[in-house]
């Protein structure tokens, strides 16, 4: 009876049902994340230096996939450039989600003029296309990595923007945060109680 119950809560039913390829995938991302974040430094090579007598070898103990032409450690390079690829990523993904999510939000829950307008611009963004974008902003900053940030974070907020929209429009319509609104629930209140739960379930 216990266990009856405590497998029909609505607690155990909101828990994320993580299959084998999910739990796999993560794995894999955390095991390349903790390597671009501490490889470099337990290789012991700087991926800058160059040494010309050290030039084109071999995969060895002491150079794991050899060196290039300059004679710079090639597996040191790749956790370099790996570091530099996962942090801008992360900030890309962390700078258009907040505000395509508050955006998306705010278009739902406003209606009217707002949501038009926000809706409009995002589809005058999603016009755009974003690779176009993203070289754009590398051609007026060559070599610079603030202009791929950028032209990441202006595209994908879009994305962000059109999912929380509709999915909040559809929550807010719910009877469940109509009668929240009846009792006498804030805005902030059912935001926390029924938005960030759903929409978190999409992402």
């Amino acid at each position: 009876m216990n266990e009856l119950s405590v497998n029909s809560s609505p607690v155990a039913r909101r828990l994320p049902q993580l299959r084998a390829s999910r739990i796999t995938g993560l794995a894999l991302f955390a095991m390349l994340a903790c390597a671009a974040a501490f490889g470099p430094a337990l290789i012991g090579h700087d991926p800058a230096a160059q040494s010309l007598l050290d030039a084109r070898q071999s995969p060895s103990t002491v150079h794991l996939l050899g060196t290039d032409h300059l004679g710079r450690d090639m597996a040191a390079r790749l956790l370099s450039g790996a570091r530099l690829s996962l942090g801008l990523a992360l900030l890309s993904i962390i700078t258009a989600a907040i505000p395509g999510t508050l955006l998306g939000v705010l278009a739902a829950r406003s209606g009217g003029w707002t949501d038009r307008l926000l809706t409009a611009f995002a589809d005058a963004v999603l016009a755009l296309p974003g690779l176009l974008l993203v070289l754009m902003l590398a051609a007026i900053a060559p070599g610079s990595w603030w202009a791929l940030y950028v032209g990441i974070s202006l595209t994908l907020w879009v994305e962000y923007f059109r999912y929380t929209r509709q999915r909040a429009r559809v929550v807010l319509a719910a009877p469940q945060v109509e009668a929240s609104t009846m009792l006498g629930l804030g805005p902030l209140m059912i935001l926390r109680r029924h938005l960030i739960p759903e929409i978190g379930q999409g992402y």
